[in-house]
């Protein structure tokens, strides 16, 4: 059984199975075919080579594991080899229940990068932030090794303490113990906020859609004359398909939500929301950030498309793509993880690599508005070296002032961010909301050029 996936932020066999693939292409020209058959001889001359030649015995197993994990994240970021192992682990996270840390994690250049912490992990609560890097575990370097390989050495059993060492932009590599705890992964909560709803949604798990049903349900038995709701997405790595479509289809009364396109342009495949609207029309505001990927941003797009909620926060993540997760004979030899199709919100748009743009553009503090202007920590889709384009052609938005920051005065302990979406939903419109002074962070392009008048001006002469 196939499972699509859009995951923020993870046997291939010499003989039968290249006899397989080749066969396939039986109708193919000569040409590809020599050029096919070539190719797979040289992988087995390179593997009897390491085999009888390299320093110490080595595994074939793994070799050939990490050969089809090679070939699969030379393509993009999110396609990979997941061994029988991995792939037991990542259906225990996608059903809500795991031993590790908490934490959603690329690869970049060979060096294990955070997406984001789950809400209320032991990752969240030691401090880990989204971009930064996990150089060693337990100090045993990690660099170079898979994702996959990285992320087992990062589980076990709960109640056993892991070292993290972090590398993180301008500052010193420092180490953080974490204890492993059972990762429980309800991913929808909800508060009361004065007059306002608040449903948080970490990621998109088996049950989502179901427990942000209950979370707002609670909402309404705890005050049935709620004005608004705050459907929070920020830091959401993503998850499954499936669920930000039904998250999506609690507040669309019908029409599209999004469609997915594969390599052939008649491959479109497109999912529409059912009549009824949980919420009966209530104002919704979406909040969301670097942080908010894939699925999330499947539902931000939806909301924000069909002018069901604005949007308040930051640029989203920029990721999409779908993955397409495909059990080898049935998971006994692993799976797959493919990258088989772009998603596109209901007007049409591709938010691969360049994200969704908030309604009104918040940073949570004075230090993020900076980081906007100097692109300091801008860790997005783009950032991948080997990202898939949009295929519109449109770029990432580049370095500029953030339109809000807190201001003098504003208590630190507070969200700044839920602040804003609060009033939008008070005022009833971003354009009916009165707006704040811009920040004073200064553009990265005003400091370079001045370094640059600097550099040119003629000695002194003493």
């Amino acid at each position: 059984m196939k499972k699509y996936l859009l995951i923020g932020v993870s046997a291939f066999v010499l003989g039968a199975g290249s006899m397989a693939y080749v066969s396939s292409h039986a109708l193919a020209s000569a040409e590809p075919r020599a050029k096919t058959y070539r190719m797979l001889g040289l992988f087995g001359d390179v593997l009897d080579t390491v085999e009888h030649q390299y320093v110490t015995e080595v595994d074939d197993t793994k070799l050939i594991q990490a050969a089809i994990d090679g070939m699969l994240t030379s393509l993009d970021p999110h396609s990979g080899y997941l061994d029988p192992e991995s792939f037991g682990e990542m259906r225990d996270q996608t059903r809500g229940e795991y031993g590790g840390l908490g934490l959603e994690v690329t690869s970049e250049d060979g060096v294990v990068k955070v997406i984001s912490p789950m809400d209320d992990s032991p990752a969240a609560k030691a401090g880990v932030k989204p971009g930064d890097y996990i150089t060693a575990v337990n100090n045993e370097s990690v660099l170079g090794l898979s994702v996959n390989d990285a992320v087992k050495q990062m589980r076990g059993k709960p109640g056993e303490a892991v070292t993290l060492t972090i590398a993180r932009e301008k500052s010193d590599p420092f180490d953080v113990k974490i204890v492993r705890e059972v990762i429980k992964t309800k991913t929808a909560s909800s508060k009361m906020d004065g007059e306002y709803g608040v449903l948080r949604i970490s990621s998109f798990g088996e049950k989502t859609t179901d427990e942000a049903t209950e979370a707002f349900n609670k909402l309404k038995t705890q005050n049935p004359n709620m004005k608004g709701l705050i459907l929070d997405l920020r830091r959401n790595p993503g998850g499954l398909l499936d669920q930000a479509v039904g998250v999506s289809d609690l507040f669309l009364e019908g029409g599209e939500i999004v469609s997915q396109r594969g390599r052939d342009p008649r491959d479109v495949e497109r999912y529409n929301a059912r009549p009824g609207d949980i919420t009966n029309g209530m104002p919704i505001v979406v909040l969301i950030d670097s942080g908010t990927a894939s699925a999330a941003e499947i539902v931000a797009g939806a909301l924000q498309d069909r002018k069901r909620a604005q949007i308040v926060g930051l640029t989203s993540f920029g990721k999409g793509s779908v993955q397409t997760v495909i059990p080898l004979r049935g998971g006994m030899d692993g799976a797959l993880k493919l990258t088989t199709a772009r998603y596109y919100t209901p007007s049409g748009r591709s938010i691969q690599k360049t994200g969704i743009t908030p309604d009104l553009e918040v940073a949570a503090t004075k230090d993020e508005a900076q980081a906007i202007a100097n692109r300091a920590f801008q860790f997005s889709e783009a950032s991948f070296k080997n990202a898939l384009n949009s295929q519109d052609g449109k770029t990432r938005v580049a370095a500029h002032e953030p339109a809000e920051a807190p201001p003098e005065g504003f208590d630190t302990k507070k969200d700044f961010q839920l602040a804003r979406g609060e009033d939008v939903l008070r005022y009833g419109s971003v354009a009916a909301t009165p707006k704040l002074p811009k920040p004073t962070a200064k553009l990265a392009e005003i400091i370079n050029t001045k370094a640059r008048v600097a550099e040119v001006k003629p000695p002194v002469q003493k």
